[in-house]
């Protein structure tokens, strides 16, 4: 009997290893192909290699901006944020959402029901969910859902780590 319990404990860290590594951990991913007619506000663009990216971002960020990774829910000071003020990428400083937009969403992530302008950022199919990126420079956001509130219905789930917040004075 302890064996079979040993086992079937030694299984289920293996296979929850396994999952937070999939998770957590940037799978390579070719660089995103910004999609035909995508501008920007201004046409404003910030390019940078990748070595240089790396070495300009944490490694927190680096793995959710670049390699389209996920922090964990829970994890961003920026969740609890609720001063008036403009949420911007933390790449290129582009004005992303408003706290005027954020609501509470309850998934561990800062959220929102609109960006700041309609070209602040672009999406992509993700496999079945629908990928946000900056319009600026072509960050990692995260994931836009149709859960969210009116007026728009949607709920633009953001990693904190892509995004800083810059308060109205």
């Amino acid at each position: 009997m302890n064996v079979n319990r040993l086992f079937l404990l030694l299984a289920l860290g293996l296979a929850i290893a396994l999952w937070l590594y999939g998770r957590y951990v940037a799978i390579p991913r070719p660089p995103h192909k910004r999609p035909p007619g995508v501008t920007s506000p201004g046409n404003r663009r910030v390019e940078k290699a990748d070595d240089e990216w790396e070495s300009i971002l944490t490694r927190a960020q680096y793995v959710v901006m670049r390699g389209r990774g996920t922090e964990w829910a829970g994890s961003s000071d920026l969740l609890h944020e609720h001063r008036p003020g403009t949420f911007i990428c933390t790449g290129c400083q582009n004005p992303l959402f408003s706290s005027a937009t954020k609501f509470e969403s309850n998934t561990g992530w800062p959220s929102f029901y609109t960006p700041i302008v309609a070209n602040a950022i672009y999406t992509e199919p993700d496999g079945g969910r629908t990928e946000v990126c900056c319009a600026v420079c072509d960050a990692h956001l995260g994931h836009v859902f149709s859960d969210g509130p009116a007026p728009t219905g949607l709920r633009y789930c953001m990693n904190g780590v892509a995004m800083q917040f810059r308060q109205n004075r």
